[in-house]
């Protein structure tokens, strides 16, 4: 028997027969073993069997090969930017200031909202936060898709036009 100490792959093609590994032990299927427990198979359908668990063992050490090429060292980490703990600094000082913005940024969501028509505005919400359909929306109304695209894309401009107005 040749080294199983190689992948599985190595250790499967570089054999007459197939090879099995447990936790604990290998094993090698040999043509007369499946002969013999097998009747009515031939030659052929040992072949085939052997081509198959070959294809399948290469695909594993592919996969295997992929996986560990992706796996980063920990010593490639010297950065403190490349940690996944925030530094103190970050939690102690910048998180107030995150909170700010985001406050800022919902209350400019709000006023642009704000300047929407009721319909454009129920629309708009039911589109981009209730997720529906612009054809969904249309057929709960009871209006036609298009009237619904229109108003959708109205409500978009005046969105757009609110905020670039808010940044200057």
């Amino acid at each position: 028997m040749k080294n199983y100490r190689d992948s599985d792959y190595a250790a499967n093609k570089y054999t007459s027969g197939i090879v099995y590994r447990s936790v604990t032990d290998t094993y090698e299927l040999t043509l007369e073993d499946y002969l013999r427990e097998n009747p009515g198979a031939t030659e052929a359908d040992f072949a085939e069997l052997k081509a198959l668990s070959d294809e399948i063992y290469l695909e594993q050490d592919r996969a295997d090969y992929r996986q560990t090429h992706k796996d980063v060292s920990l010593h490639g980490l010297d950065e403190p930017a490349a940690c996944c703990v925030p530094s103190l600094e970050e939690v102690l000082i910048d998180r107030p200031e995150r909170e700010k913005e985001r406050e800022h940024l919902r209350e400019q969501a709000h006023q642009a909202l704000l300047t929407l028509t009721e319909v454009q505005r129920r629309r708009y919400l039911l589109h981009r936060i209730d997720g529906l359909t612009t054809r969904e929306i249309a057929e709960k109304e009871g209006i036609s898709h298009v009237a619904v695209v229109y108003s959708l894309e109205w409500a978009e401009k005046k969105i757009e036009k609110f905020l670039a107005a808010a940044k200057k």
